[in-house]
């Protein structure tokens, strides 16, 4: 089992005093169950563990009362393990098969505060939005779990590795030998993605294992579209999301309605997108023309480009073979280049980096991904190999200076001046290595 960085924000959650029931956020299969049983286990003395979806009587306890010592005493019937203040976490998976449930944490916030509660769901950010109930604002944290980053997996596949990537505190240029396990490493993460199935049979070398694993997870979404969706949304949600690889297949990523469907228009997929975005299914990157603080007020929301939440999948929902990134083949260099873009995006946002804008200056250049971190705004640009000519960042130096440009390729480390190159495989680390260098 992969150690999963998550547990230390579960363990600063618990130590909190004021302390609110938790909604883990986070799409399908990124390993929500399993981080909160070991968090449990490892954690505190009991662990009490109901699935909302299997469990019908569960659920209709939360509809005949709302009070939460009443539901604590029910819930203690249905399990041998006792549930006592603060001695044990009580998670309560696929929570938003049940609107009562979520909307019961305002009184364990209210009333009994001292019981450590737990809640995760696949589509529980689609709950958000569901009328009929109430949620309760205010009344509960908040943690996002996205798939297995390459850090977590290279700990799992080579600790010995993984303790050198982890002590790497400079911009400087890495010992060829490391540089080139890390790569070869790499390669293995972006072939399975950080879906911990998938990812877990990389390191056992089981590339069939990868493949199965990975088409089973789109098929489970799949259905997910058709069991949580109308009919004719679940359609349109299905058109969406099976055009990911031609929206991503262009020079210029930027996401085209007529890609979906034929004669397709905006009005008629906007619900299906924002399905998908609350889903945890795919992220959302819009235009910033003027880079300027704060971001949010100068970004264009109605031109953008979408990306999956994990670049295995990604690669499977393409057709791409692994074999793919083992042949130099010039027909590949497009798409081998969205790839390493939505590897970079969802590496960054595992991190706490928000990562949700990109910078274009007409048809003559365009940088990846802007990010705003304090009064200072970074242009990052991707590269997936080591060619790396292109004017883009040179053109946006030229426009604005910034205090730092970051530049993600194949090649080793170097800075020169305001500029920073990072191999691939340091997207993990680009946050703590980015704040140094601001702070310079």
């Amino acid at each position: 089992m992969f150690n999963r960085t998550i547990i230390n924000d579960l363990k600063h959650w618990k130590e909190q005093k004021d302390r609110k029931p938790l909604m883990m956020l986070g799409a399908r299969q990124v390993g929500k169950t399993s981080v909160l049983k070991r968090f449990g286990k490892e954690c505190f003395e009991h662990c009490v563990y109901f699935s909302l979806d299997e469990e019908a009587g569960v659920c209709d306890i939360f509809r005949t009362t709302k009070n939460p010592t009443q539901i604590i005493e029910q819930l203690s019937y249905l399990t041998d393990e006792p549930i006592l203040p603060e001695k044990t976490l009580l998670v309560l998976d696929e929570i938003q098969d049940c609107p009562e449930a979520i909307s019961s944490m305002k009184y364990f916030c209210e009333k009994t505060p001292e019981y450590a509660i737990a809640c995760a769901g696949s589509l529980l950010g689609l709950a958000f939005g569901h009328e009929g109930f109430s949620f309760p604002v205010g009344k509960v944290d908040h943690i996002n779990m996205y798939p297995v980053t390459f850090s977590e997996f290279l700990e799992q596949k080579d600790s010995g590795l993984y303790r050198y990537y982890k002590s790497i505190d400079s911009i400087e240029p890495l010992p060829q030998v490391f540089f080139d396990r890390l790569s070869q490493a790499f390669t293995a993460y972006r072939i399975s993605g950080g879906m911990p199935e998938a990812a877990m049979k990389m390191i056992e070398v089981d590339m069939k294992g990868v493949e199965t694993k990975l088409q089973n997870i789109l098929q489970d979404y799949t259905l997910d579209f058709v069991k949580h969706a109308t009919p004719q949304l679940a359609n349109r949600i299905s058109h969406l999301w099976n055009s990911l690889p031609s929206q991503l297949a262009k020079e210029n990523r930027k996401f085209i309605y007529q890609l979906v469907r034929p004669g397709a228009r905006a009005r008629e997929y906007e619900d299906a997108l924002v399905w998908l975005q609350n889903a945890g299914l795919i992220y959302k990157v819009s235009l910033c023309q003027t880079p300027q603080v704060p971001l949010k007020s100068y970004e264009d929301l109605s031109i953008f480009k979408i990306y999956c939440l994990d670049v295995g999948l990604l690669r499977v929902l393409s057709e791409v073979s692994p074999e793919a990134y083992f042949n130099d083949n010039p027909a590949f260099k497009e798409f081998k280049g969205a790839l390493a873009e939505n590897y970079v995006l969802q590496s960054l946002t595992a991190s706490g980096v928000k990562c949700s804008r990109y910078w274009a200056s007409g048809n003559k250049a365009e940088v990846e991904f802007i990010i705003q971190e304090g009064l200072d705004i970074i242009p990052i640009e991707v590269k997936s190999g080591t060619s790396v000519t292109g004017k883009s960042l040179v053109e946006y130096n030229k426009k604005y200076s910034p205090k730092l440009r970051l530049r993600f390729s194949m090649l080793n480390m170097k800075k020169d001046d305001t500029f920073v190159n990072m191999p691939l495989f340091m997207a993990d680390r680009a946050k703590e290595l980015i704040e140094r260098l601001t702070c310079q």
